[in-house]
């Protein structure tokens, strides 16, 4: 019986120029370049948390994709998502994030539906990963997963979106300027 081919990181590394791909357990997954309407949403949301970060004298620290994350600290797991918000400095190195950041978020595009809705979902959650979004834009709808307080919340484009990691922010899609 032959075993099946398990990649590492190597394998994400030694991929073509401009080719991007996502490794889950060993397994590879490769990535479409982002829509416009994704890449719309991605900077607001990242924008408008850089800014809550910044005017707030936080110490956490927030990424836009494409930022490498070593979801397990083994070689097996790459994955580079929307944005993530990492608050412990000690797991950034110059090459991303060695650990589970605090916050992530994922926008759904057509092809990584099952990936952000199951996959993702059950990694984010066992790596440690303390709150998770999936912004829908198809449906208009953010799921917030809060995986410290074992709580599932949906929402619209067009309600205030709590944040679990600070408690007095939040976020209103609607008022982005896609």
């Amino acid at each position: 019986m032959e075993l099946p081919v398990t990649h590492t990181i190597d394998d994400i590394y030694a991929l073509p120029d401009g080719e991007r791909a996502e490794l889950i357990d060993g397994h590879i997954y490769y990535m479409a370049p982002p829509s416009r309407k994704h890449q719309d949403i991605a900077g607001e949301l990242f924008g408008t948390i850089r800014e809550y970060i910044k005017s707030n004298y936080g110490a956490c620290k927030p990424y836009i994709a494409p930022f490498a994350v070593f979801l397990n600290e083994d070689d097996r797991n790459y994955v580079e998502p929307d944005i993530s918000v990492i608050c412990d400095s000690n797991k950034l190195n110059d090459k991303g994030c060695v650990g589970a950041p605090d916050w992530i978020i994922e926008i759904v595009s057509p092809g990584s539906r099952h990936m952000d809705y199951y996959t993702k979902l059950f990694k984010y959650r066992t790596a440690g990963v303390r709150e998770y979004w999936i912004v829908d834009p198809e449906k208009n709808r953010v799921t917030v997963y809060t995986f410290i307080a074992d709580k599932v919340e949906e929402y619209s484009f067009t309600d205030s979106i709590p944040s679990g990691i600070y408690p007095d922010f939040s976020m209103n899609l609607s008022n982005l300027n896609l």
